[in-house]
């Protein structure tokens, strides 16, 4: 019997959710789905990737995979190529928030699904996508900034390192983080700058800020992802600072390698963002195939980790 006849009996039965077994539509043929990343400029985009790309194996999902190399105009390229290759469903990760009305309204009259990942777009017509999969951009600012409060209490010379401009996470981990440290005017940002979300920008703006006149106030850095933190890190020490000591830094991302500069004692503090959205990915593809209702906005579960837990807490991270 065809798997999906299986777990529609199954699904009336016993009411269960589509399973792993919903990859096939009828008549054997696989469901098809066209996935744009943005590229591959941090740790986590890269454990997002493979947590993409693993999980589509191993429902045998056809999967066709695009890496935008962080051009939006790369990703419009490749979801007009989803929809000329007549795929079930278009799934992406935007560069940044505006300028998607024109191509997802291309994917609508296709009759095409399109399912938002990590990142969500700003657009008027909400019916352009079925639902989106991803972190609370703003809660993890407002986490972030908790942390400060906590570990240097009301006054700091802050320096911002924030992500692509433009982009969901770059706008609304400020937003987070600002409506935090408002309630407290001793905690000043002094410097702030775009670090494109890659270690060697985050470096080479760190590098500025501390040269700048007000470098050796700055006594606080908040990244907007662990890679730029990573590569502040470089620049403190260059300068002849201790990271961690002399600047007390809080990045987002959790990735593994944070967790090693923690345990060195070169960062503070990570805010979770988790990139392993492969499984919910595809969970909310075969609910799509299934003609099932998603909710319009899935979050996904996070935390937040200390220098102190660290040693004890790396052995179980998976990116």
């Amino acid at each position: 019997m065809n798997p999906i006849r299986i777990l529609a009996i199954a699904a009336a039965v016993a009411g269960a959710a589509l399973g792993a077994a919903g990859q096939d539509q009828p008549g054997g043929k696989k469901v098809r789905v066209g996935f744009a990343q943005i590229g591959a400029e941090s740790d986590w985009r890269k454990a997002n990737t493979e947590s993409i790309k693993s999980e589509a194996a191993a429902r045998g999902v056809d999967l066709k995979f695009s890496d935008a190399q962080q051009k939006q105009e790369n990703q419009i390229k490749a979801i007009r190529a989803f929809v000329a290759q007549g795929v079930d469903v278009i799934a992406f990760s935007p560069v940044v928030e505006t300028g998607w009305e024109p191509v997802l309204k291309e994917c609508k009259r296709a009759g095409i699904p399109v399912i938002l990942t990590d990142r969500a777009v700003d657009t008027q017509d909400p019916s352009l996508y079925v639902t989106f999969i991803g972190a609370d951009f703003v809660e993890e600012g407002r986490r972030a900034a908790n942390w400060v409060v906590k570990a240097v209490g009301s006054s700091a010379n802050i320096a911002e390192l924030q992500g692509t401009p433009g982009s969901a996470p770059a706008i609304d981990r400020k937003k987070g983080f600002e409506e935090v440290i408002k309630a407290h005017p001793g905690l000043k940002i002094t410097k702030s700058q775009s670090g494109e979300f890659t270690r060697a920008k985050g470096k080479e703006v760190m590098e500025s800020f501390l040269k700048s006149p007000e470098g050796k106030q700055i006594n606080v850095l908040f990244a907007h992802n662990d890679d730029m933190a990573l590569g502040a890190i470089q620049a403190i020490e260059e300068a002849g600072l201790k990271p961690g000591v002399d600047i007390k830094i809080v990045s987002i991302d959790a990735v593994r390698a944070a967790f090693e500069a923690m345990i060195a004692g070169k960062l503070n503090c990570t805010v979770e963002c988790n990139p392993l959205l492969g499984p919910q990915l595809f969970d909310a593809v075969e609910a799509v195939m299934a003609k099932k209702e998603l909710p319009r906005r899935i979050v996904t579960k996070e935390s937040v980790f200390e220098q102190s837990g660290a040693a004890a807490t790396i052995k179980d991270r998976k990116y």
